[in-house]
């Protein structure tokens, strides 16, 4: 159980999982409390290191370097989603603190795990099917007709792992473009803006979320998030409260982020669940300028023992993406007014590669 865990106090280590900028992010966060970071990452050009108390570069196999890694973490986190589940389960079968629990990965690594567990709570999502061979096929393309797209169960994100059936399209070109995977086939859905609520969990079961964001891709790839989000205050609350159940469901503890898409029903809109991030979400970078506390302060305060933060947007908000090269233009973007500037401090910028971003804050009158 969570609460058996350590309270974190300043001083302690708090083990990180993941090199990337959601790593470097948390333990810049992480420093604000006095608490030192460990990141673990086979990546030997982690950005993470940079910031980080100690680090270690090896495989996520690598047991020794797990071990050493592990007995100098008072608590452990990830960064991402796709640790390896026999990592996460060889540190809690050495008793490890881990938060949130590996056991979530199982669900929301697997998008036909998730649907189920979406489903099951009687929360609403896409129309889908399974496809586990390619004779599962014409029975999905039944079930949810085309346009449709379909996307492996596992590590696809950024539009990654995925392609599209279109009228008349043929399943089996889908089925081989994404390497003949195991896959779901999913209904496109005809909505009018996606929105993310990016919330927070407590070991003691208490739960505060940030007001949901509006998220424009390019892509496939984020680009803009926007607070706050064009949306009846109606909707925003249904919002808010599936992601609470969510997370009350997957008893979790620490950030998570829960995207939806808001759909035109009957003169009104109702909320469908596209996909669950356990953990800090791109979406709610615009946190660490735009709010009274960060999203990744939220998640250190979770995993750590401590009382969550109130959120308090302190302004309109527009978060933008730097990917690629436009992360050449951080001098542009420095010279604006109440414009702040991230870059993550990753060697090249290659196209699709998230190297920064920035957040405009507007104050409200």
């Amino acid at each position: 159980m969570a609460n058996e865990f350590p309270i974190l106090k300043p001083g302690s280590t708090l083990g990180i999982l993941g090199g990337g900028q959601l790593g470097r992010m948390l333990a810049l966060a992480a420093a604000r409390f006095g608490l030192r970071c460990h990141v673990f990452s086979p990546e030997k050009e982690s950005c993470a290191f940079d910031v980080a108390y100690a680090k270690t570069c090896a495989s996520y196999e690598d047991e020794a370097a797990l071990t050493r890694f592990a007995d100098s973490c008072d608590v452990i986190t990830f960064e991402f989603e796709n640790v390896p589940a026999e990592t996460a389960d060889f540190l809690v079968t050495n008793k490890k603190a881990v938060l949130p629990d590996p056991a979530i990965l199982a669900t929301t690594q697997d998008r036909l795990a998730e649907k189920h567990f979406l489903t099951d709570f009687e929360i609403k999502t896409a129309p889908y099917a399974e496809i586990s061979s390619d004779v599962d096929l014409p029975v999905a393309i039944v079930q949810v007709p085309a346009p449709a797209v379909m996307k492996t169960r596992r590590l696809g994100y950024d539009g990654k792992g995925q392609a599209v059936i279109s009228q008349g399209g043929d399943p089996a070109a889908a089925w081989k473009a994404i390497g003949e995977m195991p896959a779901i086939l999913e209904g496109f859905v005809d909505f009018d803006l996606e929105v993310s609520v990016v919330a927070a969990r407590g070991r003691d079961g208490s739960f505060a979320a940030f007001e949901p964001t509006e998220n424009i891709h390019r892509d496939h790839i984020l680009h803009k998030s926007i607070v706050p989000a064009n949306i009846t205050p109606a909707v925003s609350k249904e919002a808010v409260a599936i992601a609470k159940k969510i997370a009350d469901e997957l008893k979790y503890v620490g950030v998570l982020a829960v995207e939806m898409f808001v759909v035109p029903k009957d003169g009104k809109h109702e909320l469908l669940v596209n996909e669950i991030a356990p953990r800090v979400h791109n979406s709610g970078h615009w946190t660490i300028d735009g709010a009274n506390v960060s999203q990744f302060e939220q998640h250190i305060r979770a995993v750590a023992g401590w009382p969550l933060a109130r959120p308090r947007r302190i302004g309109q908000v527009e978060m933008t993406n730097l990917v690629g090269d436009e992360v050449e233009s951080w001098k542009k973007f420095a010279a604006l007014p109440n414009t702040a500037v991230h870059v993550y401090g990753k060697g090249e910028a290659r196209p699709g590669r998230k190297m920064g971003h920035v957040t405009k804050v507007t104050p409200e009158d």
